[in-house]
């Protein structure tokens, strides 16, 4: 650790000013990661417990949704595996960006992770180019890609940490892949209603 004199005599250290942007970065990605488990301690403790007595709970009438087409049926059953793959590698990366913050995971590892969901992304979006979605679901077909590629340009945008050693790229790639799971929330909210519950 570098050591020098300030011009009133403080002994200053060059490290504690050059961790700054890291202890941001570390910040940033812990808050995200306490909001994510704030909302599952929410969503699993509002579906554990009940704000009515028993005794005077009336069954709630769950909005009617329109019967799904033949085609449209089909669509959504195809996107399933890819929404799977795209959602497991959107995690993993996630978690694998915080605990190498953390120092809980090293940088090669980080590394192959980001690298696995670079490549789920780029089959994703051959996949879902090679779908035909229905007129109905033609606009959450389009937003689905567009997550995608979001997710894409995250993970490459990360990927540039190990090209000039700067972990930045992390803070710089949180809004891409922050949009991306926002869309995705919203069509997987229509197409899959239990996996996405509603607040």
């Amino acid at each position: 650790m570098a050591r020098r004199l300030s011009p009133n005599g403080v002994v200053r250290s060059s490290k504690v000013s050059a961790s700054f942007p890291q202890r941001r970065t570390v910040l940033i990605l812990a808050v995200a990661l306490f909001a994510l488990m704030g909302i599952l301690t929410f969503a699993v403790t509002r579906e554990v417990t009940s704000t009515s007595p028993p005794n005077t709970a009336r069954p709630l009438r769950q909005p009617t949704r329109p019967a799904l087409t033949a085609a449209e049926e089909r669509y959504i059953r195809e996107m399933w595996p890819i929404h799977s793959d795209v959602e497991r590698s959107t995690m993993r990366a996630s978690l694998g960006q915080i605990f190498y913050k953390t120092q809980d995971m090293k940088r090669d590892e980080l590394r192959t992770r980001l690298e696995q969901a670079l490549a789920v992304y780029r089959r994703a979006e051959g996949r879902l180019g090679a779908l035909e979605p229905p007129p109905s679901l033609r606009l959450e077909h389009e937003e689905y890609v567009s997550a995608v590629r979001l997710f894409k340009e995250s993970a490459v945008e990360v990927l540039k940490m190990f090209e000039d050693g700067r972990d930045d790229h992390m803070v710089a790639a949180y809004p891409k892949s922050q949009a991306g799971s926002d869309k995705i929330r919203e069509v997987g909210g229509k197409f899959w209603p239990n996996e996405f519950p509603p607040n």
